[in-house]
């Protein structure tokens, strides 16, 4: 019975992989390469260097950031910052309107013990190679006392700064900052709205229409609205050793996933209908247009490889539990 169990349970997992078509022109995935990242915990594609996502340790690794090739997954420069102490317990990174990049050192494994965390902000470089920056550091506070959170996004229009606490079977909540961060005092963020998620990481498209929260098995997309989010349902993500990062592509129709561990991927998922942001359903490159059908040729109709090879591996692990239901009932 375990066997028919672990069966069932792996075709569960399948079936969420196989229906999710993917887009007609999505991206490939990559594989991070670089053996010193062994705890990718953060990702954001480059707004500055086109193909190019950064990502960084979880812990104990000090204050590093990888610039990381999506074709080739080879690190192509890595960022010392200077100015910003030790970092604690860094889990997020999110790119802002002003050509910066924001780290988020918010996470908490001593669940919501210590009474402050930081971001730290510098300018993206304009060249990619091994250099020290000097980051500005700021004071995190929350309005109603400590929290764990691992997500951390900076909206693309406003430059508002964002945190999604984690929290596990849900209880979890986004947090506002101020309208601008200041060095010199500590940041207050205030709750703006439940998140029912065990929130790993998060990500708002370019445009800044839509947000996405993830966990470990599951990831849910918002359109922001008047700066909330309306829920637009669960999104398919990918089978992965421990999901701890996602970031939509430059061009908004497509979310990328990464993962913990040695030599880790990165996988695609494409956007489709309302979950697509705006100014990505109004592209004409996107297809069907205002419609929001994924993939290149209008009609929306013919089904990706990618999803015809998932129905088959679901297929498949079906006979798999019909068989071991049968020699079940032999025994």
């Amino acid at each position: 019975m375990r066997s028919l169990l672990c069966a069932a349970g792996a075709a569960g997992i399948l079936w969420s992989a196989a229906v999710v078509p993917a887009a007609a022109d999505e991206p490939d995935g990559f594989t991070i390469s670089d053996p010193r990242i062994t705890e990718s915990s953060g990702l954001a594609a480059s707004r500055t260097h086109p193909g190019i996502y950064w990502t960084h340790n979880d812990s104990d690794d000090g204050p590093y950031l990888y610039a990381v090739d999506g074709k080739s997954g080879r690190t192509v420069a890595r960022i010392t910052l200077r100015g910003v102490g030790a970092p604690r317990d860094v889990e997020a990174i999110s790119a802002g309107p002003d050509g910066d990049l924001y780290v988020g050192d918010i996470g908490d494994n001593l669940g919501g013990s210590w009474n402050h965390v930081w971001i730290y902000r510098f300018p993206e470089p304009k060249r990619l190679r091994d250099t020290t920056v000097t980051a500005t550091q700021f004071v995190v506070k929350y309005a109603d006392g400590p929290r764990d959170a691992e997500a951390m996004m900076v909206h693309p229009k406003t430059g508002r700064v964002y945190l999604a606490s984690k929290k596990q079977g849900g209880g979890g909540a986004l947090y506002e900052g101020p309208r601008q961060l200041t060095a010199s005092g500590s940041n207050t963020f205030r709750k703006v709205a439940p998140v029912d998620l065990w929130v790993t990481d998060g990500a708002f498209s370019p445009d800044g229409t839509r947000l996405v929260l993830r966990s470990y098995f599951g990831s849910r997309i918002y359109r922001w609205q008047d700066g909330r989010p309306k829920d637009l349902g669960s999104v398919g993500v990918p089978v992965q050793q421990q999901g701890e990062s996602v970031t939509f592509t430059a061009d908004g129709r497509t979310l990328m996933y990464g993962s913990e561990g040695g030599g880790s991927a990165v996988e695609p998922v494409g956007l489709s209908d309302e979950q697509l942001p705006d100014a990505a359903k109004d592209d004409p490159a996107n297809g069907d247009g205002a419609n929001g059908q994924g993939g290149k040729g209008g009609s929306g109709t013919d089904l990706d490889p990618g999803f015809i090879k998932g129905a088959m591996v679901l297929a498949l692990a079906t006979g798999l539990v019909v068989v071991l239901r049968r020699l079940v009932r032999r025994r």
